[in-house]
């Protein structure tokens, strides 16, 4: 894959079940991160994230060797509007698809860098579900703890607020 190139972004459920698909570009792969770039090119009603205006801009930060990924998401006017962070699986990128299986609990970062952890309940309910592995529990709380880690001393790419 070369950087400009258009990609998929597939996120998984345990059970190998498609949950959501994107397009993005890849805008660097070096090292363990793949940097991507995404548009919401329509108005999108979110849950919790309320409305996401068409036009605001998704920087992705995925990793090959972390069970995290970060969304950094910026107005249409270019002001940052929140990072959202998934915990998953280690990003797997081939063929013109990035992907990886989601593991349900998220952490909402707003722009003064206050934080929300969402969706432990739904992790539980389909750790039993979906058998999940021991790993999964412990990958999860690390990544829990390195999330905020990096919240609370800014670092990449919490770093990136302008």
């Amino acid at each position: 894959m070369r950087e400009g190139e258009s990609i998929f972004v597939h996120s998984y459920k345990h059970d190998g079940r498609l949950q959501r698909k994107w397009p993005a570009r890849l805008v660097r792969f070096e090292g363990s991160l793949i940097t991507l770039e995404g548009f919401f090119s329509e108005e999108v009603i979110h849950p919790i994230l309320g409305t996401i205006k068409a036009g605001t801009l998704s920087t992705e930060f995925f990793w090959t060797d972390r069970w995290y990924s970060i969304f950094l998401f910026r107005e249409p006017s270019g002001e940052l509007r929140n990072f959202y962070c998934n915990i998953n699986t280690p990003a797997d990128l081939a063929d013109g698809t990035l992907s990886f299986v989601d593991l349900d609990i998220d952490v909402l970062v707003r722009p003064d860098f206050s934080f929300q952890i969402l969706d432990e309940e739904e992790f539980e309910r389909h750790s039993e579900l979906y058998n999940y592995p021991p790993v999964y529990h412990r990958r999860v709380q690390e990544s829990i703890e390195e999330l905020i880690s990096l919240i609370g001393e800014r670092q990449f790419p919490f770093s990136l607020t302008r």
